[in-house]
């Protein structure tokens, strides 16, 4: 089931037909423009004429769907993937009726909606379903390496603990408003630009980046955002938005009325989608920055970069640019002490070796003061495959919820405590 799909990221995990799902896919949700691009796009992926895929939509839609799919609930999972603000109790509606869940980042906004987080999982732990993030950053394999070059000791070493200045980790994501997707151009809803509703860059795309901290920072290990979190700054600042880019973007001939309170005195809308949070984590200092563009200067793909700093080396994943209609991300190590650099390239070599079995072409190579990991193409798998990805994860575990990693839901929690935490900072810095 899909239910009140307003996000592109509700079809995309209908771009393949995994055997365990039937064809027919039940659609609850307000009769919108939402719905109507929603089903395009399902639309395009039964019409492509490579691996056409042959789904089935049902779509039930009105002012009570929400009612509606509670007392039909034809069948036993669904997709959220809409607006930001009701996502929670969207969430929270379909687990108390013993629904498993893929849900889109971000699930909550604000601290308000954190608050709903622990009875989500208490439900979907007395009714034995799955409750699943959508984290497709998991799946490059770029991060991936950087990942398990962390763990090695040989390599990295252990991690600094940094400062708010000079961190442990920083990561840096940059978005682009304006870019295609499989060729076409995405149109962005008008409450996508509203913070009430869609919530700002911080705690949205920012969900992302969170993620991707604890999940490097402690591979495997539950985070206890009570206990192991402690944020330290955070700021956030708009990109300005004109007319005729709104009407590029959207599709509609003017600002409405719910976006006035952003507007400028010479009509420029401020688009609240660039934050940063400081924060640390049992100690380990972390910074991410989000940041929203109107449009990339060549290729329309979002941008990545992140650095992880050890006591032997320095180990950064960074996007490189677009090849084969991908946007590629590269691996890099450089040693902590320059004089170290020739027994590092051995060690890199040593773990590039171990990789063949999993990944055979792997190799490093000496770029003099770094060490780049040459990634062959066929490892590669764009930002679409990965949804995808996700999905085949999902179904994995929602065969039997109680064997999910035990530490999913503990640093799903501490994610979204970094980013509700951040905003209220950012907020409060503001006020002053």
């Amino acid at each position: 089931m899909t239910l009140a799909p307003g996000h592109i990221h509700a079809a995309m995990v209908q771009k393949e037909m995994p055997p365990e799902l039937y064809a027919r896919v039940y659609v609850y949700g307000p009769l919108d423009a939402d719905l109507v691009e929603h089903v395009a796009r399902v639309a395009s992926f039964n019409n492509r004429p490579l691996n056409p895929t042959q789904w089935e939509l049902d779509v039930r839609a009105g002012d009570d769907y929400l009612a509606r799919f509670l007392r039909e609930q034809p069948g036993n999972a669904v997709m959220i993937a809409g607006r930001n603000r009701p996502k929670i109790d969207h969430i929270l509606a379909a687990v108390s009726n013993a629904c498993h869940v893929l849900a889109d980042k971000p699930w909550v906004i604000d601290s308000a909606g954190f608050e709903k987080l622990a009875e989500v999982f208490r439900q979907a732990d007395l009714r034995d379903v799955l409750v699943w993030d959508t984290m497709v950053d998991r799946f490059d394999i770029a991060s991936m390496l950087q990942r398990e070059l962390i763990q090695d000791r040989n390599v990295f070493g252990n991690f600094v603990a940094g400062t708010a200045d000079d961190p442990a980790l920083t990561i840096d994501a940059t978005f682009y408003l304006r870019k295609s997707v499989g060729g076409v151009p995405i149109r962005r809803p008008s409450w996508w630009f509203d913070p009430q509703e869609a919530g700002i860059g911080l705690v949205d795309s920012g969900t992302h980046v969170a993620d991707l901290s604890i999940w490097l920072l402690f591979p495997d290990q539950a985070v206890d955002y009570r206990a192991d979190l402690e944020m330290h700054d955070a700021r956030i600042w708009p990109t300005p938005i004109s007319l005729e880019q709104f009407k590029i973007l959207t599709g509609e001939p003017n600002f409405p009325e719910i976006l006035k309170s952003q507007m400028t005195s010479d009509d420029l809308l401020l688009y609240q989608g660039n934050g940063s949070a400081t924060y640390s984590l049992r100690g380990l200092y972390v910074r991410y920055t989000v940041n929203w563009d109107y449009e990339a200067p060549n290729p329309h793909h979002d941008l990545h970069e992140a650095t992880a700093r050890g006591t032997r080396s320095r180990i950064r994943v960074q996007s490189s640019g677009k090849r084969s209609g991908r946007m590629d991300t590269e691996l890099f190590v450089t040693a902590h002490e320059a004089d170290d650099h020739s027994e590092l390239m051995a060690d890199v070599s040593r773990r590039c070796g171990e990789w063949q079995l999993r990944y055979p072409g792997i190799a490093a190579v000496d770029q003099g003061e770094q060490i780049q990991i040459i990634i062959p193409g066929k490892y590669r798998t764009d930002h679409e495959q990965h949804f995808a990805d996700v999905l085949d994860e999902f179904l994995r575990n929602a065969r039997n919820p109680r064997r999910a990693p035990s530490w999913e839901v503990p640093n799903l929690l501490t994610k979204y405590a970094i980013t509700t935490q951040a905003l209220e900072l950012a907020r409060s810095k503001q006020s002053r």
